[in-house]
């Protein structure tokens, strides 16, 4: 322990000796890596991932371009039951946390409290280039993120769409949405909510594009 402290003190002579200003504590408690982002870019087909595999195909991408691709990512979707596809929560897919954005801030420090008082809003949601995105009052607006899910997280059921025909629909159908900046056009739960705000007018760009998004997504680290 001594000689790790020794060490840190004798870096943090040298930083000072060039004029930077950080202490031996500042080097031994490096920020936390990131484990949360929202896409920069949609995959090109509006909601049609290809299923929950190639948004997590996207998610991993983005991730490993930004130097992040030794984690294993995983887009925050649900998927519904359709067809012979059985029922998939968005909460259970990525991981247990704690998860912190591109500058080491905190998001939520496990499953329950991202769902019940998550830090999202449009200051720590950044992109995996460490950017901000666009919200209300930006143009263009993009604070429609792609989720399909409840407010707890789980998949809807029902014959109503929600995920544009599991993330493999980029016409026809609409998919939930959460607003990453919290904020909408009335002040009540749904329009504050991140995870699940209002269904899409429809799964094409054009669609997703006329009530504010861009087929973003949100991507967390499972481990």
């Amino acid at each position: 322990m001594r000689k790790t402290n020794r060490t840190g003190m004798a870096a943090a002579v040298a930083l000072l000796a060039l004029g930077v200003n950080a202490t031996a504590q500042d080097l031994v408690r490096a920020p936390p890596k990131m484990t949360f982002f929202v896409t920069s870019v949609g995959a090109g087909k509006g909601a049609d991932f290809g299923g929950l595999a190639g948004a997590d195909r996207h998610c991993q991408k983005l991730a490993w371009l930004a130097g992040a691709g030794n984690r294993t990512w995983r887009a925050y979707l649900s998927q519904s039951t359709w067809r012979d596809q059985l029922s998939i929560n968005a909460r259970d897919r990525i991981g247990k946390g704690p998860w912190y954005n591109a500058k080491g801030v905190l998001i939520a420090n496990n499953v329950e409290e991202l769902h019940t008082k998550p830090n999202i809003n449009k200051e720590t949601v950044l992109n995996e280039k460490w950017e901000p995105i666009n919200g209300v009052g930006d143009k263009p607006n993009m604070h429609d993120i792609l989720t399909g899910s409840k407010p707890d997280g789980t998949a809807f059921t029902g014959n109503d769409d929600r995920t544009c025909n599991n993330w493999r629909s980029s016409g026809e159908g609409s998919a939930m949405v959460g607003h990453h900046d919290r904020r909408g056009l009335r002040d009540d739960e749904p329009s504050r909510s991140w995870n699940s705000s209002h269904p899409s007018r429809g799964c094409s760009v054009p669609a997703l594009q006329a009530s504010g998004g861009a087929a973003l997504l949100y991507c967390f680290a499972v481990d």
